[in-house]
């Protein structure tokens, strides 16, 4: 059993936005994989399919970003599911847009929903960055980068972005991060 967290925050001002990815990830996979419809649970949507044969629990925190991890801490001890089979979906402003990487565990980069989610259930879950690019500077800069809309072109490369990662889940909950990773790599260069 997995749990799948696309990360972002609640509300039509957000929508859309570079901080929002994970929230249009986990769109696409409920829709890719013919999930039930979204329902309020764990302060969050939460949406159930499988995935690969494996039960899969697909959640979006509602709590807002910086409080992520209340919300995954909440479904992970309701369904007992491991920090190692807990997937998060999230924006990376370290990597330029067009990239995807994936591991298990790490930092959290700054990235305020994995310092949460850290806290709530350990950091040795699996992540998938979505490149969203990093604007000159620091500070307010950042913050209007991370809450602004994408460019028509960079809305084309994210969007291309979340079809490689629902068209590859498969691969990460058969086969574990380290395969998925290989393979993601060799899917980016085609």
């Amino acid at each position: 059993m997995f749990l799948i967290v696309g990360l972002g925050n609640p509300g039509a001002e957000y929508a859309e936005t570079r901080h929002n990815v994970g929230f249009m990830a986990a769109d696409a996979v409920q829709s890719a994989f013919g999930f039930s419809a979204y329902r309020e649970k764990f302060d969050g949507l939460i949406a159930e399919g499988r995935i690969a044969g494996e039960k899969v629990y697909l959640l979006k925190p509602q709590t807002y970003m910086n409080l992520s991890g209340n919300s995954v801490v909440k479904a992970a001890g309701f369904y007992k599911i491991l920090p190692q089979n807990v997937v998060v979906i999230h924006d990376d402003m370290d990597l330029p847009v067009g990239k995807i990487k994936a591991k298990l565990g790490g930092g959290s980069g700054g990235h305020n929903g994995l310092k949460s989610i850290d806290a709530a259930i350990t950091p040795n879950y699996n992540r998938i960055r979505l490149g969203v690019g990093h604007p000159q500077g620091g500070g307010e800069a950042v913050v209007s980068h991370v809450l602004s809309r994408f460019s028509k072109a960079d809305r084309a490369s994210i969007e291309q972005d979340i079809e490689i990662v629902v068209k590859t889940l498969p691969i990460l909950l058969e086969k574990g991060i380290s395969e998925y990773s290989g393979r993601l790599g060799m899917f980016l260069k085609k």
